[in-house]
């Protein structure tokens, strides 16, 4: 394995543009855990590169503060979101989702396997955030709060210590509409910048690659956003999205790749389950380590919650990034330290998946640098595994998540039962905490595709390699 030093050079080197990639032959003698990602065989790596958070933390570009600013600002957007989207005024305008035990589910998992799971499994449900869905409802409606904050402070609109319902009012409405907005996607973030731009009032194209369901794009048309469908993957229509607003003064990209608004928006996410954990009464400690599996696409949204978590928990959280196995881009970026320059298809794969948010060939480069030392591991799962969850979680616990959103459990079910290279999973006073990034939007046709395809691969008999 190379070193972190090693790394850094390998990357630092070329400064006249990206460090060549090397052959495959290369990249499977350097780094041995690519050959079982290059055969498309489910893994569990661990980072080599992970450090203790009281030294990882004071070297990140972002710490509590920024946190805190993103906090504030949601507050200061609650009486707005409660008007506009009445799925939020329960919880007077916050977007969160609820935090859930589920044992029946934890017990079938142990069955399934044939060993004991110790510990808690809880799942934390961002596949049904209000307004859009998926975990995207945090980073993506927050960046794009905080253009319509900007331009309406810009503009003598609104003040601080304002009521933000005034953003509804026609003269913001017809601010926000000479402005655009862009981003390219596979699904989920463009359902959540387009359903808030579009209510907003801002004019919004969604650049959708070819892995991005038909249902998805139908639901932003029905909203008035303009979605642009791209024959190839996400990392052009990324490209496509970006196009758009260099060419436009008045166009607001929103960059999925390199984005610090987005990001700080997922990592709010952080302090709120602090105080969830609090409430089920779980102490989270040396001595009780808590344990988050964290499905990955470009990375932005894992990124965000694991910089949360870590200021939230120090060491006794462990945070780990799952991929498709069709798809580990952030696996290949971090362990060979070349970020965005390392594709799958270097490795030969195609990135196709059910798991379509996290269809990604490249992982964000702004993620990986900046959480290379945060990020405790990555694992992937395969596409069979995923349907054969998918019905294992409804029919336990009454739960529909699209594939994606169940991309974590493999992983909890490895540390859990395996101890996962020494990791303190095993230990009955750890806390496992599946991240369920997607489903709450998915149309009933759709969901009875996926169960009849997961029916045909016979339950869940031995649904989670060990």
């Amino acid at each position: 394995m190379t070193t972190n030093d090693d790394a850094r050079g390998e990357h630092q080197g070329a400064q006249a543009g990206p460090p060549a990639v090397p052959s495959l032959g290369h990249l499977l003698r350097r780094w041995p855990v690519l050959a079982d990602a290059a055969a498309a065989r489910e893994l569990f790596w661990l980072n080599p590169r992970a450090w203790p958070a009281s030294r990882a933390l004071p070297a990140l570009p972002l710490g509590q503060a920024d946190v805190q600013d993103a906090a504030l600002r949601l507050e200061r957007f609650r009486p707005y979101l409660a008007q506009a989207f009445p799925e939020t005024a329960p919880l007077g305008g916050r977007i969160e989702s609820p935090l859930r035990a589920v044992p029946a589910l934890q017990q079938a998992l142990a069955r399934a396997a044939g060993r004991p799971f110790p510990g808690r499994l809880l799942v934390k449900l961002d596949s049904h955030l209000p307004i859009s869905g998926s975990i995207k409802a945090r980073g993506g409606i927050y960046e794009i709060l905080k253009l319509a904050e900007t331009l309406a402070l810009g503009r003598g609109l609104l003040r601080r210590g304002d009521d933000y319902r005034a953003l509804a009012s026609p003269a913001a409405r017809a601010l926000f509409a000479a402005h655009s907005v862009a981003v390219g996607s596979t699904g989920n973030l463009g359902l959540s910048i387009g359903i808030i731009g579009a209510a907003l009032g801002f004019r919004v194209t969604v650049h959708m690659s070819a892995d991005a369901k038909a249902w998805k794009k139908d639901l932003l048309r029905s909203r008035g956003v303009r979605v642009v469908e791209h024959a190839a993957d996400y990392s052009l229509a990324v490209a496509q999205g970006r196009r758009q607003a260099q060419g436009d003064p008045s166009c607001h990209f929103v960059d999925d790749e390199n984005s610090r608004d987005l990001f700080l928006g997922y990592a709010v996410a952080g302090q709120r389950l602090k105080a969830q954990i609090e409430e089920l009464g779980q102490p989270v400690d040396q001595d009780h380590p808590l344990l988050v599996y964290l499905p990955c696409g470009v990375g932005g949204g894992p990124g965000g919650v694991t910089l949360g978590l870590k200021l939230a928990f120090g060491d006794a959280v462990r945070c780990f990034f799952a991929e498709p196995t069709a798809a580990p881009a952030m696996l290949a970026g971090l362990c060979t330290g070349l970020h965005e320059a390392i594709s799958v298809r270097d490795l030969g794969l195609d990135g196709r998946t059910e798991a379509d948010g996290l269809a990604v060939g490249r992982p964000s480069g702004f993620v990986g640098r900046t959480l290379e030392h945060c990020i405790d591991g990555v694992f992937t799962v395969g596409d069979q595994t995923l349907l054969r969850l998918l019905n294992l979680v409804a029919a336990t616990e009454n739960l529909r998540l699209e594939p994606s959103g169940l991309a974590g459990f493999p992983g909890a079910c490895r540390a859990a039962m395996t101890g996962a290279a020494g990791l303190p999973g095993a230990l009955p006073t750890a806390t496992h905490l599946v991240w369920a990034t997607g489903g709450g939007m998915v149309p009933p046709e759709v969901w009875a595709d996926y169960e009849a395809r997961a029916a045909a691969l016979g339950g869940p008999r031995e649904p989670l390699p060990l």
